[in-house]
């Protein structure tokens, strides 16, 4: 029976691996790269082609984030899942054929979709629901999917781009996530509520509890300033590059190289989180992503780039991670789903809005991100000093 039940644990993780891989690292860190192709084919502006992520999140955020928790509790996570990837897969491939803003909006809230129902979300319910014990480092295995996706998706859209151009480099793009993610998430088993796994058998606590606990909003706050900076950076850092005439391929070897460090950044963080106080955990990698961000404001000197590559990837790797796990501790895995339902979704305004922002506060005379940067800096400390008033919740060994 244990023997059958780890093993029912380790297809799990490698479904939500390969989900992340693909929802994640390709179709959210993937579509950065072709940023550059558009300003030049369309003449978009940076704010612009930031925009379709802001406008899909915007609007699918508030109308399913809540939603998709609702019925992860309630039917499991693999139906949603399904949905995930084929919304992320035919949005990559709407994305290359998208000639007219109207289509590039419409695509984009389709990837929106893909990454509410199919990404982070469910990922962390399953995972929460079948493990107890061990819990931080099973989730930072699962999202070492991200990292690997979003470390792997520069390199193969660069070496597609040259053969097939950047259009069907896009679209085959697109037809790698559903090929990658489908077939595990087919046959998951046992994702029932209540009937298959004794950490589904906690009682249900009502939303209402939740929407009057004050560390639900402390939490939300935190993991908004938190993921609102990360997203602004990683929505530039390809045209931050090119500003300082990087090529195609030096920019898509140091954007592999942030993902890259993001996979020891996961398996560190979700070590951590199993052997100390979740919300230092939190504070932690937030002050990792703040000091790194000067970097790109200093005076060039050897290795300025590889050197913030390395250390905000490693920030970045324990970032999202840390948040389902925080929140599994402060209102149990049986409200996992709604409570990231929620929070995902003012993650995810975070994550949009704040690429435009740092795109409108874009010097273009001076080709200079400093205002924006600034910004970020102070919105990471920030997030920072709110996780702080957290409650200390137990660690996983129960200390």
């Amino acid at each position: 029976m244990k023997t059958s039940s780890r093993s029912s644990q380790t297809y799990i993780v490698a479904t939500a691996f390969l989900s992340l891989f693909a929802i994640v690292g390709f179709a959210v860190y993937g579509l950065p790269f072709f940023y550059d192709f558009m300003t030049k084919e369309y003449g978009w502006t940076r704010t612009v082609v930031t925009s379709g992520n802001a406008l899909g999140k915007l609007i699918v955020a508030p109308l399913f984030g809540f939603i998709a928790g609702w019925l992860i509790d309630k039917y499991g996570p693999k139906r949603l899942m399904i949905a995930g990837v084929l919304l992320a897969g035919s949005a990559l491939a709407g994305l290359s054929l998208s000639r007219s803003l109207g289509l590039f909006y419409l695509f984009y809230i389709l990837n929106a979709l893909g990454y509410v129902c199919g990404g982070p979300l469910p990922c962390q319910v399953l995972i929460s629901r079948w493990f107890e014990r061990n819990r931080g480092k099973a989730m930072g295995i699962a999202y070492l999917g991200i990292g690997t996706g979003g470390a792997v998706v520069p390199l193969v859209a660069s070496g597609l781009e040259k053969k097939l151009g950047w259009h069907g480099s896009l679209a085959l793009l697109g037809l790698l996530i559903v090929v990658i993610a489908l077939p595990m998430v087919l046959f998951i088993k046992g994702s029932r509520t209540g009937t298959d796994h004794p950490a589904e058998q906690a009682p249900e606590v009502p939303i209402k509890k939740i929407l009057t606990n004050r560390n639900f909003y402390l939490l939300g706050l935190g993991s908004m300033c938190a993921i609102g900076v990360v997203g602004g950076i990683n929505q530039h850092l390809k045209l931050y590059l090119r500003d300082l005439s990087y090529s195609q391929s030096q920019a898509a070897h140091i954007i592999s190289l942030v993902l890259f460090c993001s996979l020891a950044g996961r398996l560190l963080m979700g070590w951590l989180a199993d052997i100390m106080r979740r919300k230092y955990v939190m504070i932690m990698i937030y002050l990792i992503v703040a000091s790194t961000i000067p970097l790109l404001l200093l005076p060039d000197f050897p290795c300025r780039i590889y050197l913030f590559a390395v250390i905000f990837g490693i920030g970045l790797g324990g970032d999202y991670m840390i948040i389902p796990l925080l929140a599994g501790d402060l209102f149990g895995v049986r409200a996992l789903g709604r409570v990231m339902g929620i929070i995902l979704v003012a993650d995810g305004v975070a994550e949009s809005t704040f690429p435009m922002l740092v795109g409108a506060l874009y010097n273009e005379q001076a080709k200079s991100y400093f205002n924006g940067f600034i910004v970020l800096i102070c919105v990471a400390l920030a997030g920072a000093v709110i996780v702080s008033f957290l409650p200390k919740t137990k660690t996983a060994g129960g200390q």
